[in-house]
Order: C-alpha cells, then sequence, then structure tokens
C-alpha cells in the first residue's frame, strides 16, 4: 500500500497548483466555452484567479475549518473556489447544481456551511429561499450576474466584488494567503462528497488530500496518464468522480480540463475538443449509441444496409477479442475497409477521434453497448469505484479488457471478499468518516477495510466481478437466486428501455416497471406514424408495449442460457405513465434506483404484477424543477411474458 510521506511543499493541492503555476504557468489548465467561443486559462491564472477567490473570503472573516457550499454547472470559477476554500484551511462541499431545495437545505445545514459559491441566478434563488433554515450561511457569491440587478440582500455579492474585495484585504494582509496556504497538510480534509442516499438522506463522505491525491496518482502511473491530456468536465462537480478526474488527476498530472458551455451542447463541445481521456456512465454511453442508432435508421436504404453491415462485422470481431476466440480471415480481411468507409468517420463524427482510453462505472454496461465502441477503436474500459475509496478500486488494463470484469486493483488496493459474500477493499484513498456520522461510519469502515455493500467474486486471474447490491441480492418465493440490478442491466441494454426496476424477493415470479426512452421511442412511433401528445400518452401505446414486449422476450432469452438465473425470467411488465426523477425521490441524482421509496409510492402498480387484472388507473403527484408540483392520471397496461411469445 502506497503510504510513503508527501513533501509538505506539495502535500494538498493548493500547493499543487502553485508549483503547476511555477513549473509550467502558460500551459492551459482549463478552458471554458462561453457565447459559443472558447476561452483559455493557464496553470498561473488558476493559481492568481484562485487567491483572488480566497482573499475575498477572508475579508468576510473566512476561518480554517469552515466549509464552502460549491454549486453549478462546471465552470473555471467553481473549480477556482474549491481550491481558494482548501487554501484558506476550509472544506468545500459541491452540492448537485439541480437539487431541490430541501435536498440543498439538507446539505448546508448538515455540513454547516459558512459560504456559498455558486453559478447563477437559478442557485441564488433556491439559497435564498432555504437561507433561515440554514443559520449558519452568512454569504453568497455568484459568478454570472444576469439577473441579479435587482437583489439587494446583504449576504449577496458577486465573483467580481468579491474578488475586488480581496485585493484591497491584500493590501492590509499581504502575507495572509501564503501563511494559510502554508498551514495546509495531507491528512485535512480536502472536500466532503455527500453520497446519494439511496436507503435515507445522504452522507457526507470526507476525503482528505492524501486520499485523494495518491490515488489520483497511482491510477495516473496505472494508466500511464500524461500532461496533454485533454478532457471534458461535464459530469456534476458533486460528484466524486468529476472531482478526481477534473480536479484531482488534472492538478497531479497537469491536464487540461474543458467545460462545456451547457448540458445541452455537451455532445457537441465534445466534438471540437476532441479529448484523449474520457470518462461516461452506461447511461451516457447508451445515449449517444441511440443517437448513432436513430441518424442510421434515417439514412437512405443503401447507405443504411452498408453501415449496418461493418457495424456488425467490427463487433463481431471485437466479441471474438473479448472471448479470445479465433477471427476468420475473411472477416479480418474485411475490417480494414470497413474502418476506411464507416467505422473511422463515425468515431471522428463523435469527436473520439484523439481517444486514448475512455472509462465507464456507475451501473454494469451492456455488452452490446461496450461491444459497439470498441468495435470502433475506442478503449473503453469498465471501472469499480466508490466515493469512500477517493474513486479508483479496480480498472481493466488496456491489454486484458473483458465483458463480465470491472478489472483488477490499481496499486495500493487490497481487495477480499468476505463469507457473506460481500466485497471488502482498503487503500490509500480509504476516506476519513462520514461527517457528524460515526454509527455510519463504524458500518462502514473497519480496521481499515471498506465495506462495499456489493456481492462479487474475484476469479483466478484476480479481476473482480460484481454481481449486484448485497443487500438487493434474494431468492424468489421457489428459491431462485433474484439480482435484480442485473436483470435492470440486461432491460436497458435496449435502446428504447431507459430505466428499469425489477421485484421479485419472495414472490412467485420476477416482475419488471419500465421507462421507455421518449427520444428513441419517440423517434421509433413518429417514422411508424404513431401520433402521440406527451410521455404517458406514448408510455401506454398499444405498439409501444409490443416493442417492449419483444426486449423483455430478448432478455428473458439471455437468462434461459444461464444455470443460475434462467428462473428469474420476467413473467409481467408495465410501463410506468412518468419518468423516474430525482425531483420525486425515486431516483438518486447520479440515477440509482431507491427501491424502498418506490417499493411504497408504486405499491398498487406492484401488487397489480401479482394479481390477474389487465391494467391499473393510476395518479401520480410530479414535482416541476422550478418546485411545483401537478397530477398525472393514467391507465396502466399490465403485459405478460412467456420466453418466445407474444404478450397479453
Amino acid at each position: 500500500m502506497d503510504r510513503q510521506p508527501l513533501g509538505s511543499d506539495r502535500d494538498t493541492f493548493p500547493k499543487l497548483v502553485r508549483d503547476n503555476a511555477e513549473r509550467f504557468g502558460s500551459r492551459v489548465a482549463i478552458r471554458e466555452k462561453d457565447y459559443g467561443i472558447w476561452q483559455s486559462y493557464t496553470w498561473r491564472d488558476y493559481f492568481d484567479q484562485a487567491r483572488l477567490i480566497a482573499l475575498g473570503l477572508a475579508s468576510l472573516g473566512f476561518a480554517r475549518g469552515d466549509k464552502t457550499a460549491i454549486i453549478g454547472d462546471n465552470r473555471p470559477q467553481l473549480y477556482w473556489a474549491v481550491m481558494a476554500t482548501q487554501a484558506l484551511g476550509g472544506v468545500p462541499v459541491p452540492i448537485y447544481q439541480d437539487s431541490v431545495e430541501k435536498e440543498m437545505q439538507y446539505i448546508l445545514d448538515h455540513s454547516e456551511a459558512r459560504f456559498a459559491v455558486v453559478e447563477d441566478q437559478e442557485q441564488v434563488d433556491k439559497l435564498l429561499h432555504v437561507k433561515a433554515q440554514c443559520p449558519r450561511l452568512e454569504s453568497i457569491v455568484y459568478d454570472d450576474s444576469r439577473g441579479m440587478r435587482g437583489y439587494s440582500e446583504p449576504s449577496l455579492l458577486s465573483l467580481t466584488e468579491l474578488a475586488e474585495r480581496g485585493r484591497k484585504f491584500e493590501v492590509g494582509h499581504p502575507a495572509h494567503f501564503d501563511d494559510e496556504l502554508g498551514r495546509g497538510r495531507a491528512d485535512d480534509v480536502a472536500i466532503i462528497c455527500y453520497t446519494s442516499g439511496t436507503t435515507g438522506v445522504p452522507k457526507g463522505a470526507m476525503l482528505s488530500h492524501r486520499n485523494l491525491s495518491v490515488t489520483a496518482r497511482n491510477a495516473a502511473a496505472f494508466e500511464g496518464l500524461q500532461s496533454d491530456e485533454e478532457i471534458l468536465s461535464y459530469l456534476p462537480m458533486a460528484w466524486v468522480g468529476d472531482h478526481i478526474f477534473s480536479y484531482a488527476q488534472s492538478i497531479v498530472t497537469g491536464f487540461a480540463i474543458n467545460c462545456p458551455e451547457s448540458a445541452a451542447t455537451v455532445l457537441h463541445d465534445l466534438k471540437e475538443i476532441g479529448p484523449t481521456y474520457f470518462f461516461a456512465p452506461p447511461r451516457i454511453w447508451e445515449t449517444i449509441l441511440t443517437n448513432v442508432m436513430v441518424r442510421v435508421e434515417d439514412c437512405a436504404w443503401p447507405k443504411r444496409r452498408l453501415v449496418d453491415f461493418f457495424l456488425r462485422l467490427a463487433q463481431a470481431i471485437e466479441q471474438a477479442r473479448l472471448n479470445r476466440a479465433p477471427v476468420p480471415v475473411w472477416r479480418r480481411l474485411l475490417a480494414p475497409l470497413g474502418h476506411l468507409l464507416v467505422g473511422a468517420p463515425l468515431r471522428d463524427n463523435l469527436g473520439m477521434r484523439r481517444l486514448r482510453r475512455a472509462y465507464t462505472a456507475g451501473e454494469a454496461i451492456g455488452p452490446e453497448i461496450f461491444v459497439f465502441f470498441r468495435a470502433l477503436g475506442i478503449n473503453v474500459k469498465q471501472i469499480y469505484g466508490m466515493t469512500e475509496a477517493s474513486v479508483f478500486i479496480t480498472v481493466q488494463k488496456d491489454d486484458d479488457v473483458r465483458l463480465d470484469t470491472v478489472g483488477i486493483p490499481i496499486p495500493g488496493v487490497e481487495l477480499r471478499i468476505s463469507p457473506e459474500g460481500e466485497v471488502l477493499y482498503r487503500s490509500p484513498g480509504v476516506f476519513q468518516g462520514y461527517y457528524k456520522n460515526p454509527e455510519a461510519t463504524r458500518q462502514t469502515l473497519e480496521d481499515g477495510w471498506v465495506r462495499s455493500g456489493d456481492a462479487g467474486v474475484i476469479d483466478h486471474d484476480g479481476h473482480l466481478k460484481i454481481v449486484d447490491r448485497a443487500k438487493d441480492v434474494g431468492r424468489l418465493a421457489d428459491g431462485t437466486l433474484f439480482a435484480p440490478k442485473y436483470l435492470e442491466n440486461k432491460l436497458k441494454f435496449s435502446p428504447y428501455v431507459k430505466e428499469a426496476v425489477c421485484v421479485g424477493q419472495d414472490r412467485p415470479y420476477v416482475a419488471a416497471l419500465i421507462n421507455i426512452d421518449l427520444v428513441a421511442v419517440g423517434n421509433w412511433a413518429e417514422r411508424g406514424g404513431i401520433v402521440y401528445t406527451s410521455y404517458t400518452d406514448l408510455s401506454q401505446k398499444p405498439e409501444v408495449y409490443d416493442l417492449v414486449r419483444r426486449e423483455v422476450e430478448r432478455v428473458n432469452r439471455s437468462l434461459a442460457e444461464d444455470e443460475v438465473l434462467r428462473g428469474a425470467r420476467i413473467r409481467k411488465f408495465l410501463i410506468l405513465h412518468k419518468e423516474l426523477d430525482p425531483d420525486d425521490e425515486e431516483i438518486t441524482r447520479t440515477r440509482k434506483v431507491r427501491r424502498g421509496y418506490i417499493a411504497l409510492k408504486y405499491a398498487a402498480l406492484i401488487e397489480a404484477l401479482y394479481g390477474e387484472g389487465g391494467h391499473v388507473e393510476v395518479e401520480a403527484k410530479v414535482t416541476y424543477e422550478d418546485g411545483r408540483t401537478g397530477t398525472i392520471r393514467a391507465d396502466v397496461r399490465i403485459h405478460d411474458v412467456v420466453a418466445g411469445q407474444g404478450a397479453r
């Protein structure tokens, strides 16, 4: 395990940024697309801007140990605010920018944040609405001043005003910043990342500078990351993955990060940047693939047949490679032509021509999706990580990528499987505990080993295989093994299925609640001349049920080949009348299913899946982005499925 001491001049992230500014100050550290134009900032800019923000916070009375809430889309100013807080001995607490007020209030109050640095008016409004319930919150600093002219609250000031205060403060306190920076130590808490809270309220995982920097270095060395990497920073800053990739690894390696203009322009900005290093959860890879397939379907017949032939050829070759099987000579001979006519242009069009390595994690990715991108020559690999581990636990090696594993431990990580089948690990990245929650810390962390909560096995080559969440693995009434996430991931391999929740614990059979993908199914419906008015209307169309039934039957056929899980085939399903939404507390901000809540909220639908009726009338409350609520009414259909046969 990597436990070597860090030099006192480079043992915190602000010190490392200072070192980057001195060693390669003119190299680009961060870019942001604003009004359609990419703006570049060097490492010298990074350090100077963060320094000004730190001095401004100091002018407001910021003291060591204070917390700063960071809220907004990925913006240079927010990354600088993270460093500024750390430089003063404080702790940044990033919060998901799409959180509703109640969620923000909980984290602000629980973390005891005195300061908040936010992106724009939307975040300011949320904080002002909850400020009365967060008595410790004193100052709110905003970056984007659009719409803020009429605000007169004394706790509000712009980032420009904060920087000006910092300049004035420095006149009277010229050594303050350097003194505070020098007091920082490797084992100081660098950030508190709140977990998504699938089974209750979020928990604040405390990660030190040592946790993050050593893990970032170990993973970078394992993967051969260079200082000339380019990464697209588009995932929420509150998610620990963005913090390790866009902050920790960027700083320790010296590579550049790129902030897209908005969430809506991510795929377009991806093409412009052409990153060399990329992370996307399975849902993003699925979205990209869905967009590709939609465009292929819209092509003229000859072109569609050509693209389909060569894509299938490339995938067959890649599937054989992953299975260590021989590739027929005729396929090897045709492969270069397919790459020239289809693979290379498509990869270039996706903005992935320069990609050296790409990761996916969070949920299992469908084999079809995984093989598709690897067939294009994209080095996409599965990793396994957790907030409590500073992300990295295992990574697939470039020359040893497998469909059914998440790789081998990175340097410094030790793995073992408990007698109950739970994955345990320890590493330099293991967190310091949950903030103000010693009981949860004791339940998770024991003698340096972390209980992951995942059921898994380690194969004879040292590769880790994740089966499901340990607490979710159960049995049907007849004793058949039931692994809901495994089944749900198989359903989500389909471009038409966005989310799925499988039920069956102690039940006679497995049933599924399904969300369709509005874009993919909507495009399919338009091509078929099916008229619809809304998600609810489209989801209950008989033609859509037939479409989804075929996808369920595909899953059942694959399960029939599995000796352990063949008894867990899906017997009934329904298509939910609304999309599962974090605002309605049905899924987390990282799109993990909150099973307990769904079991309560949709109890009537679940019981209907085990009854004799063919439909059930429902009424559901939905929460809109501005906090308003509404009601959806629908007549939800229940469909039987028998493998290889039609549905009722």
